[in-house]
């Protein structure tokens, strides 16, 4: 019996350094699995000169948008135009209104924007359906983590 609570004791100690040992390994692994993003590179670009025509379309035919700037950890683009009310269950999103006013769906309500604005959209919460005051709408979005293709629910 001693004998048996030594070599559980002994295989336990071994299994945990060699988790120890390989855990920096695996991690390595899994993160070259993923696709990386470029590297940064220093740049400048005018957003207030590009108009809603400039930026490529999407599928959705009143939204236009191009992606800015991608690292590992979020993505920055630029969007002109309307989407309907959705969420996105993995991603956080940060809007600034660079042009154009409006009210939005943001969480349960309405709430009005224009240039300047701010909006903090938490991943889950609903919104888009913008209606437009003087436009088009033209937006900084900032998508934390990098949003998945698959990580649109659009509501009615």
């Amino acid at each position: 019996m001693r004998y048996t609570k030594t070599a559980f004791s002994f295989a336990i100690a071994i299994a945990f350094v060699a988790g120890i040992a390989v855990s920096p390994l695996a991690h390595h692994a899994l993160s070259d699995a993923h696709a990386q993003a470029a590297p940064l590179a220093p740049m400048m670009i005018d957003l207030m000169a590009l108009k809603h025509g400039d930026i490529p379309a999407t599928p959705n035919p009143e939204m236009n948008a191009r992606g800015l700037v991608s690292t590992d950890n979020a993505t920055i683009g630029i969007q002109s135009g309307n989407v309907a009310k959705h969420t996105h269950p993995k991603t956080d999103e940060i809007q600034y209104i660079i042009e154009g006013s409006g009210a939005m769906w943001l969480g349960g309500e309405r709430k009005e924007f224009k240039a300047g604005t701010l909006i903090v959209i938490p991943k889950g919460t609903a919104h888009g359906g913008t209606l437009v005051t003087s436009g088009p709408v033209k937006a900084i979005a900032i998508k934390i983590p990098p949003q998945a293709r698959d990580d649109v629910v659009f509501l009615n």
